[in-house]
């Protein structure tokens, strides 16, 4: 399974390159294989990113804007989510994949699972 980040490598928002460092750095520092997927300069990567996020995700004017995180194709979440997991130590599970031994996330799997 690969985790695939879809980004703008020529966006102009500050907000928007910081959340898809903030994404690309947390999954490169957790040894987390990942693709980034460009929308700026690939119109089928921004085509693909658009019709596969679910409607309920989408805002409600506009189109989704970057970083927007898949598993293969299924749709992960954006930023705030990938936020709310990371915070949650839950990234493993928004992302579809099974938290290392020793992580965090594994601790607070058994801890939860002993309750």
């Amino acid at each position: 399974m690969v985790i695939k980040v879809y980004i703008a490598t020529s966006s102009g928002s500050t907000s928007i390159k910081k959340q898809q460092q903030d994404v690309m750095g947390f999954l490169a520092a957790n040894k987390i294989e990942f693709e980034e997927c460009d929308i700026a300069a690939n119109e089928a990567n921004r085509k693909w990113m658009r019709e596969n996020i679910p409607e309920e995700s989408k805002p409600a004017t506009g189109n989704p804007l970057p970083p927007q995180i898949f598993n293969e194709d299924k749709y992960c979440g954006n930023y705030e989510a990938f936020f709310d997991a990371r915070e949650d130590n839950a990234v493993y599970a928004f992302l579809g994949l099974t938290a290392p031994p020793g992580s965090k996330e594994a601790e607070a799997q058994v801890k939860k699972a002993q309750q």
